[in-house]
């Protein structure tokens, strides 16, 4: 197994959300591997948890990640953030993405979770993808 491709792949992953128009004309530049203090935007994007596991085969080293990216919003109702989802999926879903290190095998949507969050106006949706590295 290695690890050893994670931050090239969330660097890849972050650099395909920030540089789509769509999601761009949604949220802007408000798109977060770490989401900062302060005065928050109405809606914005958040790089979330992500668990990895060992893919490795006879032709070399790789592994799975399961990552999870999150669309948070104070905009009454879900329409506005279900728009910023979709432009999500459709950046991510078989994107061909260059990696600093490694390959991107694949990557695919999996699911998404929509919720309020503590019975407040706020909204969170929660979008699961599925990576295949290899380090080759």
């Amino acid at each position: 197994m290695s690890y050893a491709m994670s931050g090239a792949l969330q660097a890849a992953i972050y650099g395909a959300l920030g540089a789509d128009g769509t999601l761009a004309a949604l949220v802007g530049a408000d798109i977060y591997d770490a989401v900062p203090t302060g005065n928050m935007p109405e809606t914005y994007v958040s790089l979330g948890r992500e668990r990895v596991s060992d893919a490795s085969d006879q032709t070399g080293n790789g592994a799975l990640h399961r990552l999870e990216i999150s669309v948070f919003t104070t905009q009454p109702g879900f329409a506005g953030a279900k728009a910023v989802a979709a432009a999500i999926s459709d950046v991510l879903h078989d994107a061909e993405l260059t990696l600093s290190r490694g390959r991107l095998v694949f990557l695919h949507f999996e699911r998404a979770e929509a919720r309020r969050i503590d019975a407040s106006a706020a909204r969170e949706i929660v979008l699961r993808f599925r990576a295949r590295v290899d380090d080759q």
